[in-house]
Order: structure tokens, then C-alpha cells, then sequence
């Protein structure tokens, strides 16, 4: 930006910057200013600000994705009671998947007004798309209703779910990334799987509850409704507090300059497609390892194994309270021994730890699995924690909303969406209870190789080309 006094350039949607004041803190380059590195000047409020309204928005996303996973046996019930009990999993899971197929769409549109609009923007609309179509859930009547159209209609919202999410964990890791100190960035990106986890912990607590206080008749009738409902204020929440923040200063400078790019997924698929692959590869496991252990894993324990609903809910939920403790450590972790060293530990563990850990599971002791699930989520957190940073740092950030998006989306469109439907159908196919696990070895193998081949980015400033 020129230094030139009373000369303001204005943004879109940003209002207007002018030139600095030497009283007041200045402004980063792309490169990272001062020695606090990019963006030192940021201050500690709007930092919060910043974390809080990252934390929130992608806390409703995965809060609907934990409902609905936790409640897939009473859901299967309501919307295909025709089928016997495993078709109609089957058939829940696979509405469950069908959503993920738009991500990919999702991921261009959202890219594009994330890297050309500004990432505020773009959060701000996803979150109210995402609430919204939750909140509708909760009011479509049941197969016994309008037949055929319960099911139709659970999927056009399933869809229009998915098309909202696949622009919030990258958004929301862009965000943060851009906003943090540049020795604490994996530890502000790992806010937004801590929200995730948060998100997944209130869904888990919510289902046992109604799970242990209801009937089954109450469950299929109006019990499962209620979690869908808390959507709506929760989004309007998130989205007044997004409102009232300003984009990241990177962006900011970018837009100040004109050179953000006009057609950036074009420009990532034209300059970056190499960074793409390999981002779409390290996805992997992230994708498979998310939704078979955090989101099926109480369906498998109950459908599968044997365990009742209640305990399967109440292991989950311990679990998941470790699961957000690991994940700030492993942001630590990676700041200060890389992004590659933890994602590689990460791969390695689950290639060799899997498949023992869910033959543990099959003893049915109570304590076991909660130990096996802690187990589980550590190893996982490794990766989660890890991830949105090395994303975010990965591409410039001229395409660094697209790259994220994209990379993001079609791994968890191909992989993790599919991962529930992918894990009963094995087990249904093959007989095999560890059946799951060894899909989750193979996500890992191809994994490592993707990180394997990617150049460390936690030493590097983040900059625009």
C-alpha cells in the first residue's frame, strides 16, 4: 500500500484503508513484519474476536454432522421404517455420503468468493446456509407422513448442508492462519478442529441424553428433532459476530493492491496442481480417520458389537473430551517441530496401531473401549491438529482459500463422507468386525506418501505468490 498521506483505497465490502498513522501499530506485509513475524501487530481483542468467531461457526457445522451420525439408528427408523434395521443404516448413511458429492462444488464457489471477495464474506454466508438447512431437518415429517418424500427431502437438505460446510473448515482455517503470529499458527488453526470436537462432544451428549431419558417411540417421533432445532440461534450468533470483524490483513493488503486474482480456482489448477494432489493426499486420512472414528464409531459399537446405545454414547463423549485437549498440544507440537514431522507420526501410528486397537474394541469391556477410543483420538489428533495449518501455509495466498477448499472437499467428498456407508457395507460384505480398521490403514498408507513428498511449511512467511 503507498505511504502517502490522506490516500485511502477502498475495498469491497472492507471500507476503506488509509494511510498508516506512526502512532498507531502498523500494518504486516506479506512476509511478516516486526519480530513477532506476520501480522504482530494485531491486537490481543481482535485476535479473540477472531478465534471466537472461527470456533463458532464451524462448532454449528459439525454439532448437525454429530447429531445426525450419533442418531443414525433412530433417523434410519423415521425416514426408511421399511427396510429391516441394516438397510435402513445403509440407506442413512448413504443420504449421509450423497451430501458430500457437492462438496467439490462447494469448494469452487466458496474458493472463489473466499480469495476474491474476501474470507469474511464468504464465512458469513456459509454459516447461515449451514444453520438454516439444519434447522429444517428438525421440521420435515416422517416416512409414516408423506412416504417416499421424508426421505427426498432429508436429502436436498443433506445437500445443501453439505455445499455450506465445504467452505467453512477451510475458510475458517485461512482465517485463522492469516490472523496468528507466525510461530503460533498451528496452534490458532487448531481451533477449528477443536471446534469440530466441540461440536461432536455436544451432539454426543445431547444424543445420550435423549437416548437415556426417552422411549423409543418418543426418539422416532419428536426426540430426535430437538438437537436440529438449537441450530438456528446458535448461527445467528455466529454470523453477528462474524459481521463485525474485518478480513484477514493479508487479504486485506492483497485487495489494497489489486492483485487478487479473478478466476483463483482456474489460477490453482493452472500454477498449483502439483500442490493440489498432494494436498488432496495428505486429506486422506483426515477424511476416513474423522468420520469412522468420531462420527461412526457409536454406531459400530452399538450395531455391530453389541454395546448399548447408552455406553456407546457415554465412551464416545470421554473420548471426545481428550480429543480436545490432544489437538491443542499437537498445534503446539507442530509449530515448534514442524508440520511434517507430526503428520508423518501421525500416518505411521495408524499403520501400525489400527487394527489392534479395534480388536480391543471386540472384547466389550467397558473400560477397554474408552481406553481404545482415547487411543484412537490421540493418534488422530496428531493429523487433525496438524492439518489445517499445513493447508492454509501450503498455497499463496492469492489461491489460499481455493487451494484449502478444494483439496479439502474432494478428499472428504470421495473419502470421508462415504466412510460410514463404506465401513458397514465391508463389514456386511466381508463378515469381518476389524473390517474398518483396515480401510483406515490403507487412508494412512496414502497419506504418508503425500506428506512425504511435501516441503515443510511452518518456517516459511506466508506470502502472496
Amino acid at each position: 500500500m503507498s505511504n502517502e498521506p490522506n490516500r485511502a483505497a477502498t475495498i469491497p465490502g472492507h471500507g476503506s484503508l488509509r494511510a498508516p498513522d506512526p502512532a498507531e501499530p502498523q500494518p504486516p506485509t506479506a512476509g511478516g513484519s516486526g519480530p513477532g513475524g506476520e501480522h504482530s501487530a494485531v491486537s490481543r481483542e481482535t485476535r479473540r474476536r477472531v478465534v471466537a468467531a472461527s470456533f463458532i461457526g464451524n462448532f454449528v457445522e459439525w454439532f448437525d454432522y454429530a447429531v445426525y451420525g450419533y442418531l443414525a439408528v433412530t433417523i434410519a427408523a423415521v425416514f426408511f421404517p421399511e427396510s429391516d434395521p441394516q438397510t435402513g443404516l445403509l440407506l442413512t448413511f448413504a443420504l449421509f455420503a450423497i451430501s458430500f458429492l457437492v462438496r467439490p462444488l462447494g469448494g469452487f464457489v466458496w474458493g472463489h468468493i473466499g480469495d476474491r471477495v474476501g474470507r469474511r464474506t464468504a464465512l458469513s454466508l456459509s454459516i447461515l446456509i449451514m444453520s438454516g438447512a439444519t434447522f429444517c431437518i428438525a421440521l420435515i415429517p416422517g416416512y409414516d407422513t408423506i412416504g417416499i418424500w421424508a426421505p427426498i427431502l432429508l436429502l436436498i437438505i443433506r445437500v445443501a448442508q453439505g455445499f455450506s460446510a465445504s467452505g467453512e473448515y477451510a475458510g475458517a482455517s485461512a482465517f485463522l492462519v492469516e490472523y496468528a503470529p507466525a510461530n503460533k499458527r498451528g496452534l490458532y488453526a487448531a481451533v477449528v478442529p477443536a471446534s469440530t470436537a466441540a461440536g461432536l462432544l455436544l451432539g454426543s451428549l445431547l444424543a445420550g441424553l435423549l437416548t437415556t431419558l426417552l422411549s423409543s417411540d418418543a426418539m422416532q417421533s419428536w426426540g430426535w428433532r430437538l438437537p436440529f432445532l438449537l441450530a438456528a440461534p446458535m448461527g445467528l450468533i455466529g454470523r453477528y459476530i462474524r459481521t463485525k470483524l474485518e478480513d484477514t490483513p493479508v487479504f486485506r493488503e492483497l485487495a489494497a493492491e489489486d492483485q487478487t486474482i479473478k478466476a483463483p480456482v482456474f489460477g490453482l489448477f493452472r500454477d498449483h496442481w502439483r500442490l493440489l494432489l498432494k494436498a488432496v493426499g495428505a486429506v486422506l486420512l483426515n477424511a476416513v480417520g474423522f468420520y469412522v472414528i468420531l462420527s461412526y464409531m457409536p454406531t459400530y459399537l452399538s450395531s455391530e458389537l453389541g454395546l448399548g446405545a447408552t455406553e456407546s454414547f457415554l465412551a464416545t463423549t470421554i473420548a471426545l473430551l481428550t480429543y480436545i485437549g490432544f489437538i491443542f498440544l499437537t498445534g503446539m507440537l507442530s509449530d515448534r517441530y514442524g508440520r511434517k514431522k507430526v503428520l508423518i507420526a501421525a500416518s505411521v501410528s495408524f499403520i501400525v496401531l489400527t487394527v489392534p486397537a479395534f480388536a480391543l474394541l471386540g472384547t466389550g469391556d467397558f473400560l477397554v473401549i474408552v481406553l481404545v477410543q482415547i487411543l484412537l483420538g490421540a493418534m488422530l489428533t496428531l493429523n487433525d491438529g496438524t492439518l489445517p495449518s499445513f493447508l492454509a501455509e501450503m498455497f499463496p495466498t492469492r489461491v489460499r482459500y481455493s487451494g484449502f477448499a478444494v483439496s479439502f472437499n474432494l478428499s472428504n467428498a470421495l473419502f470421508g463422507g462415504t466412510a460410514p456407508f463404506m465401513a458397514t457395507l465391508l463389514i456386511a460384505t466381508t463378515g469381518n468386525d476389524l473390517a474398518p480398521a483396515w480401510y483406515l490403514v490403507a487412508a494412512a498408507v496414502i497419506s504418508l506418501v503425500a506428506v512425504a513428498l511435501s516441503r515443510e511449511t511452518s518456517r516459511e512467511p506466508l506470502t502472496h505468490e
